[in-house]
């Protein structure tokens, strides 16, 4: 077995090893993964944090041996926490980063980082003010950065940044934590799940107070939530509908 960390700011994953190929999430700076299948210009990872699969260009990651990888494993994250910051190399190059690379992996690249960053987990009402760093966000496909995020990567991203692990997509996120019978239970951080006309969850969001949720639809936006689903409140419509709110911690 072969093992990788994530030497770039932001790196596609993709669904075949090819350019042209689906974006089916990202891998951030300091992301370690093992290598399940190289090839000449692709490999196929398994990222240590989510067990996400995907393709990666070898261009775009660095080796690391199988002690280096564990001991990643076994390290307390320290995350970036601002919206764009600089890492420095061993030639005094500036790498940008953006918020939520974690900057453990500096040690293994022999790389600097001196800029803000958490760690550690944090209380549950931390969680909607880091969500509401990602406002206005455009929505992309497989986007876990505040430069494009998709409705899962908010989610994990938020719960990451505060010390929680999610699994990456909405239907995997949707089979952690506990159920809650009624909207009036939900506390803000808590995640509502919603459903299309087959009864498959293919949207989540983050419950803020007063019956506001924050979600990726177009953009990170705050809209009001019912037992109904989303209300949008700029096209006056019931934009999804709900299935479940999970408490997660």
């Amino acid at each position: 077995m072969q093992y990788g960390i994530c030497n770039l700011n932001i790196v596609p994953l993709r669904l075949e090893p090819t350019d042209i190929s689906e974006l089916v999430s990202q891998v951030l700076y300091g992301e370690h993964f093992k290598v399940l299948e190289v090839r000449k210009k692709w490999s196929k990872i398994c990222l240590a944090f989510d067990k996400y699969e995907g393709w990666i260009d070898n261009k775009q990651f660095a080796f690391i041996d199988e002690d280096q990888y564990k001991n990643l494993n076994r390290s307390s994250p320290k995350y970036s926490f601002d919206l764009v910051e600089f890492i420095s190399d061993n030639n005094h190059n500036l790498i940008p980063v953006c918020l939520g690379v974690n900057v453990n992996g500096c040690e293994y690249l022999s790389h600097v980082f001196e800029g803000k960053e958490i760690s550690g987990k944090q209380p549950k009402e931390h969680l909607v003010n880091t969500a509401v760093l990602y406002l206005n966000t455009p929505y992309l496909w497989g986007g876990k950065t505040p430069f494009g995020i998709d409705c899962s990567g908010l989610t994990q991203m938020v719960y990451k940044l505060n010390g929680h692990r999610l699994l990456r997509d909405a239907s995997q996120q949707s089979t952690q934590g506990e159920p809650l019978s009624f909207i009036e239970e939900s506390e803000p951080g808590d995640l509502a799940f919603f459903d299309n006309d087959e009864g498959k969850i293919v949207h989540v969001g983050i419950i803020m107070k007063d019956n506001y949720i924050i979600h990726a639809h177009g953009k990170v936006r705050i809209d009001r939530i019912d037992h109904t689903g989303i209300f949008n409140v700029e096209t006056k419509n019931y934009s999804h509908k709900l299935r479940v709110i999970k408490k997660i911690i």
